[in-house]
């Protein structure tokens, strides 16, 4: 293979921080939400995440500091990749299994190669529509694979997965085509920084944390979560963005879900059955075709 054509291995190796914890992150998650709601759940572990990121921008010396033009456009990005994507996933949590969330949100490279059509002026080929399909199908197993009135039930954390899904696709592909020109960590915080008030407002709204009243384990749960998958995992993504072509880097994210589901059944005990390995598989199928297609 020729030596432009292949992956930056620093890229890859950035990638496979990221899915690894992203992937230990669902059922992280899933424990939180016994404990404390959605949204205040989601900027606890951002608060470290920020403070996180901020330390390790000012040790590295970085410029903090926005240019007046580049604020449209971090804005955005914040709003897809951090609100939309934070916030869905959440509350995905309050119907779905941790094992059944992950399948359904880690369809997004179905859908970047979607918008690369419109944005980057990809189009789409034979092989991304049946990517299309099949994961479509896929989810169709994981919604209807326990009987309809289960799968209607589950519909509202379905929805919610993919909004997440399809609006992260949309920041992966919108920040591929208007860079957001940080540094790497000053980008992962301001973006964590920005996309986290909208989330702020909900929790202050519709819910009513006891923060005292939780236990030493999840206190401990919430350091991983701001640390490894909002703080150290959201630095190696955005690091691996500007490394790598926007199908490669949606790509990265095809050992999540598989890991995520791994995780579920090992730290929940959530099952792993016919429904999940067909879905998983149909889902997987689907995103392989998209990167190939």
């Amino acid at each position: 293979m020729p030596a432009a054509a292949r992956p930056d291995p620093r890229g890859l190796l950035l990638l496979l921080v990221t899915v690894i914890g992203w992937g230990f992150n669902w059922p992280a998650m899933k424990l939180l939400l016994v404990e404390l709601p959605p949204f205040s759940m989601r900027i606890a572990c951002v608060v470290i995440g920020v403070a996180l990121l901020l330390g390790i921008a000012l040790a590295r010396r970085e410029r903090l500091g926005v240019p007046a033009g580049l604020w449209g456009r971090l804005v955005l990005a914040s709003l897809l990749n951090v609100t939309a994507w934070m916030g869905a996933a959440a509350l995905s949590l309050v119907w779905l299994a941790a094992g059944e969330a992950t399948i359904v949100c880690y369809t997004m490279p179905v859908w970047a190669s979607i918008f690369a059509w419109a944005l980057l002026g990809e189009p789409p080929t034979p092989r991304r529509l049946l990517a299309l399909a099949l994961g479509l199908a896929g989810l169709l197993v994981l919604v209807l694979g326990q009987g309809v009135d289960v799968g209607l039930a589950k519909l509202p954390g379905v929805a919610a997965a993919l909004t997440g899904a399809v609006l992260f696709s949309l920041g992966t592909v919108v920040t591929k085509r208007w860079p957001v020109a940080l540094p790497p960590t000053a980008s992962a915080a301001w973006q964590l920084l920005l996309g986290s008030v909208p989330l702020l407002l909900g929790a202050l709204l519709l819910e009513r944390p006891d923060f005292g009243a939780l236990s030493a384990g999840t206190w401990a749960i919430m350091l991983y979560g701001g640390i490894g998958p909002l703080g150290l995992c959201y630095l190696a993504w955005f690091a691996a963005l500007r490394r790598l072509p926007a199908a490669a880097a949606a790509s990265g994210t095809l050992l999540t879900p598989v890991i995520g589901v791994g995780a579920a059944a090992l730290l929940l005990g959530e099952p792993i059955g016919v429904r999940e390995v067909v879905a998983l598989s149909m889902t997987i199928g689907g995103v392989v075709l998209a990167i190939r297609g």
